[in-house]
């Protein structure tokens, strides 16, 4: 039902702010991806996939070149997630949600910053839109999507930080489908967080994990 309210949504958009045909499939594609991801269902990967080659092609017509090239590594680490989801838990079974390691957040404590610092001057160098805000939401980006494929709980608090910056991005390039996407993102984030908290904490009450 929310995948058909998706799609009537971005349909509905697209006629009435002559939104182009690239920017309505992202919002649809990226949507159900979202809620698929919500529901922990391992359909959200190859939606994913089709998301990235969606958002690469308006993010370069966009001049967004650290969006566009962040779509390419999604789609490397979207095929690594869905073979994760599906066998990489105890003995090749599916994988159950966790929580981040200490040496993953110390990891993510340098290199998030490290690779805004980097990016934001390639992305000055190349003429980008928005270098900082491109540069850092990229970084959190991919610190989201690495714990996403490892199923690690606090991946949520990455992409409700990117998000809170990607909506007044997008609008700053004219690009109002996207930035409303983003705010439903936001709000599914949040969502998410606690459906997986709940899942999360279900397990470890289980039989199994006694």
């Amino acid at each position: 039902m929310f995948a058909v309210s998706v799609l009537l949504l971005g349909a509905s958009l697209t006629r009435v702010w002559s939104i182009s045909l690239t920017e309505s499939l992202g919002f649809v594609s990226g949507g159900v991806c979202v809620w698929l991801v919500v529901r922990e269902h391992l359909a959200n990967w190859p939606v994913g996939l089709a998301n990235n080659v969606v958002f690469g092609v308006l993010f370069w017509q966009s001049r967004l070149y650290a969006d566009m090239g962040l779509q390419v590594i999604y789609f490397g680490l979207g095929v690594w997630g869905w073979w994760r989801w599906l066998r990489g838990g105890p003995e090749q079974s599916r994988l159950t949600i966790s929580r981040t390691t200490p040496s993953e957040w110390l990891a993510l404590l340098i290199l998030i910053p490290s690779v805004t610092w980097l990016l934001r001057t390639v992305l000055l160098a190349v003429n980008g839109a928005a270098p900082w805000g491109d540069a850092i939401t990229t970084a959190l980006s991919l610190g989201a999507q690495y714990l996403l494929c490892q199923k690690r709980l606090e991946n949520w608090f990455f992409w409700i930080l990117a998000d809170l910056i990607y909506i007044p991005l997008y609008l700053s390039r004219q690009l109002p489908l996207t930035a409303l996407l983003y705010g439903v993102f936001l709000l599914m984030c949040v969502i998410g967080y606690r459906s997986w908290r709940t899942q999360w904490n279900r397990s470890l009450n289980s039989p199994s994990a006694s």
